[in-house]
């Protein structure tokens, strides 16, 4: 037998042997599946009413204006024939040539076999086509309510996205040239990686964005120095350990948003801003939440500041000796600490000295991207899912946030994953975000109703402990931190919001980047930049960036320097349990391990 035949036979055997182990894997796959419990289909994507709104409108266009849809009709056709045409002559000629591609260039098209392969540039070239004429005609809609048009054009950009050629198998050149490669061995084990994902999340189709071995809390990430100094059923306090001889007097304390966990904060020490407050001599604290179960339904909106807010509040007075403190809400933290404020506000309390709000949406009359999911189709389907399971899944949530880059983190990640069979890269950021946390039930719907949807804290509708609030309530100094291309809390939402706050002393910054990479944008990378304005933050949001200083670096100095004057003078750093309160154990604590027991302490 020739060295050809031997290895013509170790092929035929490994590709004999992937084939065996995808029928196991298929067996694997199916009883995963299996263990998907039924949910509401209002959490799965919009009422049947978006769709009738967008058929109603599209009609009447053809009714008032014949002909400019017969010209976008046209149009779309001349471009397929000649296109088709084009493909035919190439065929023809006996040459292996494409015609020409004038689109522009689209990242998830980079194989060259998409422009030089002339089947494959024929799918790209069609299914681009396609897309632009489905894309303008929902943009020409007329006789449309401008919210229900946005939110058709954001669902129809879904459907379009999900149709991509790269996202099948059979019309993917990338995930096929690997298949052919391994002999096979790519498609089982991105078949692998399908199944394990399937069965980490009980039968849902997630995939795994980072290495979930690569990292351990508290060892390898989240590893400043710290310890928990205070713990009830909502919270883990953690106080940080000093890194310089003398601190401000006034301390720092942080809320995190529960949606997602505090250590996004701490990833590693090159990029942790808990780490570079402490080294500026704060004496700091940050909450970490409680992941609640079911058995946390009934907590609400209340409660949350009351044994959250106003109870940390009140232990790092305690502990530090101090009748005020400074303090920050991050995201959906900073909505509540607004809230907070307001309430001391009524209350005559004047322990809150300053208040820093990071990505923080206020005023919800314009809510951005993340407003297509908040009407009732999706509300009522939420409500009910969440009365029934005691509590709003960490899956849906994640998934919301995802489809607002679906390309970048379902689309891709999927087919490298399950096209490819690669593992998933070990990224701190990406093992972060898949750490997710569910919320209450009865929070959730008090969140989503009342302020996002009837925009209660700006309209000044809100209650908190049975008493309106109001953002003119809040009169003490204020800075406000918004990223300029966040879709979760756009920034333009953020100014009208903050801009309506109470205090004469109003600082706002833009970061440059998004939600998560424009807040952890450390000055050692010397990567984002951040604008400024002195004066009142007033007007239009656009107006006030047209006037603001573009500063190269982070934002974090800038900050830095605002928060000092606000904390008073220096003293000897304090360290955890010098103040008698006893150590509970080491940052970053228990429940960011998602454990779940009611202390007894």
């Amino acid at each position: 037998m020739t060295t050809e035949d031997n290895a013509a036979t170790a092929k035929l055997e490994k590709m004999t042997a992937n084939l065996a182990k995808i029928e196991a894997l298929s067996a694997r796959l199916m009883a995963a599946l299996a263990q998907k419990k039924l949910s509401d289909p209002g959490v799965q994507g919009p009422g049947q009413e978006i769709y009738m709104k967008a058929a109603a409108a599209y009609l009447a266009g053809m009714m008032q204006n014949p002909g400019k849809v017969l010209e976008q009709q046209i149009a779309y056709w001349g471009k397929t024939m000649k296109h088709y045409v084009e493909a035919q002559a190439a065929l023809a000629s006996g040459e292996i040539r494409v015609p020409a591609d004038p689109g522009p260039k689209d990242r998830r098209f980079s194989n060259p076999l998409w422009d030089t392969h002339p089947a494959f540039n024929y799918l790209k070239q069609q299914y681009l086509f396609n897309a632009e004429a489905v894309q303008n005609a929902v943009a020409d809609l007329e006789s449309i309510d401008p919210g229900d048009k946005k939110r058709i054009e954001y669902f129809t950009k879904q459907i379009v996205d999900m149709l991509s050629p790269t996202n099948f198998l059979g019309t993917n050149p990338d995930a096929l040239e690997k298949a052919l490669a391994t002999d096979g061995e790519s498609l089982v084990r991105g078949l692998e990686n399908l199944v394990s994902d399937i069965e980490a999340n009980n039968g849902e189709v997630a995939v795994t964005l980072a290495d979930r071995e690569a990292f351990v809390l508290g060892e390898n990430i989240a590893t400043t120095p710290g310890s928990v100094v205070f713990r009830n059923r909502m919270l883990e306090l953690i106080q940080y350990a000093p890194t310089t001889k003398k601190v401000f007097q006034t301390p720092l304390l942080i809320f995190p948003p529960w949606i997602n966990k505090f250590y996004v904060m701490d990833l590693k020490p090159q990029n942790s801003l808990i780490k570079w407050i402490v080294d500026q001599g704060f004496t700091l604290f940050v909450v970490s939440w409680v992941n609640p179960d079911a058995s946390y339904a009934d907590v609400g909106m209340d409660d949350y500041i009351r044994e959250g807010y106003l109870t940390a509040m009140a232990e790092v007075r305690r502990i530090t000796d101090q009748a005020q403190i400074n303090a920050v809400g991050y995201c959906i933290a900073g909505t509540t600490l607004s809230l907070a404020l307001s309430h001391l506000y009524r209350a005559g309390d004047t322990s809150v000295k300053s208040a820093t709000f990071f990505t923080m949406l206020t005023d919800f009359s314009d809510p951005g991207e993340v407003g297509v999911f908040l009407d009732n189709d999706f509300l009522d389907g939420i409500e009910r899912q969440s009365n029934a399971d005691g509590m709003l899944s960490k899956t849906f949530m994640s998934r919301t946030f995802s489809y607002l880059r679906s390309n970048d983190l379902i689309y891709a990640p999927a087919i490298k994953s399950y096209m490819m069979g690669e593992a998933p890269p070990a990224f701190d950021l990406l093992y972060w975000n898949g750490d997710g946390t569910n919320l209450p039930c009865k929070m959730a719907i008090e969140y989503l109703r009342g302020l996002c949807q009837d925009n209660g804290l700006a309209e000044g509708t809100y209650k908190v402990f049975g008493h309106k609030v109001s953002l003119e309530d809040i009169q003490i100094p204020v800075c406000a931190v918004a990223c300029e291309t966040d879709h979760i809390a756009h920034w333009r939402g953020s100014f009208n919001g903050f801009k309506q706050m109470g205090s004469a002393d109003k600082t706002f910054i833009v970061s440059q980047s998004g939600h998560v990479a424009g807040i952890i944008n450390p000055p050692s990378k010397g990567k984002y930049g951040h604008y400024t304005k002195e004066g009142d933050v007033a007007g239009a949001p656009d107006d006030w960036m047209a006037e603001a200083t573009f500063n190269q670096g982070s934002w974090w100095p800038s900050w830095g320097e605002w928060l000092a004057k606000q904390s008073g003078k220096q003293i000897s750093a304090r360290i955890p349990g010098d103040s008698g309160s006893p150590v509970l154990c080491a940052a970053p604590g228990t429940y960011v391990l998602n454990a779940q027991k009611t202390p007894t302490d």
